[in-house]
């Protein structure tokens, strides 16, 4: 009987697993990698400063720069986790263009360690989740330095909506700075009006590691 009952357990451990399995299979449902946890196979730009370790892609202390993908998508839902090293400073370009500025000539969202004391008095929309210079990100969501993070950002139309660990910091439209109303920065943000653009990291010279990237493509806004 002890047998049986023991048999039982595993069964539905087996048949939970299966389930979970599942699950996970169909939440991903839609979505395509953009990284294959090998190389940088369809990315472009400042390959250099990023590398490629255990299934990571992991930007260079002291190097960096921009790693785009080779494609460029309009409408998107993007996926990714990241961690972060004390003080770490990168960013999230979309809709950005290969060349110039992502962060005015597309949008860049801040990927930051904005609870480091060095960034104590940063503008609000310089805090991790941010559209640089544009949109303030709601504060408090980011798990303590050396720990994975996951990131959700939605971009269909003017608007984009940022999930961190499963909390939106950041849900807005930016419709209103495309026709003129003035940005929190002061600053012109022409990239604003892009409806589409590449998908990248922006590094500063800062290790930082990312995993699981994969985006799935969405209808016209």
């Amino acid at each position: 009987m002890m047998g049986t009952r023991t048999g039982g357990r595993w069964a539905a451990v087996v048949i939970g697993l299966a389930l979970l399995g599942a699950t996970a299979v169909r939440a991903e449902e839609g979505f395509t990698p953009l990284f294959d946890g090998k190389g940088l196979a369809g990315w472009q730009g400042d390959v250099a400063g990023y590398e490629v370790v255990d299934g990571e892609i992991r930007c260079r202390k002291g190097a960096g720069g921009k790693l785009l993908t080779a494609g460029e998508y309009g409408d998107f839902v993007l996926r990714f986790e990241f961690r972060l090293t004390p003080g770490a400073n990168n960013g999230l370009g979309i809709r950005a263009p290969a060349e110039g500025d992502a962060a005015f000539a597309g949008m860049e969202l801040q990927i930051l360690d904005d609870g480091h004391e060095k960034y104590k008095t940063i503008a609000p929309w310089q805090s991790h989740g941010s559209i640089y210079g544009v949109v303030a990100a709601k504060r408090g969501a980011l798990k303590p330095t050396g720990e994975w993070n996951t990131e959700e950002v939605t971009v269909q139309g003017s608007k984009v909506k940022v999930v961190l660990n499963g909390t939106t910091i950041v849900d807005a439209d930016v419709a209103e700075f495309r026709d003129g109303k003035a940005t929190l920065d002061g600053k012109e943000h022409p990239g604003l009006k892009r409806t589409s653009g590449h998908i990248g990291f922006l590094g500063h010279g800062d290790e930082v590691h990312f995993r699981n990237i994969r985006v799935r493509p969405l209808a016209k806004g």
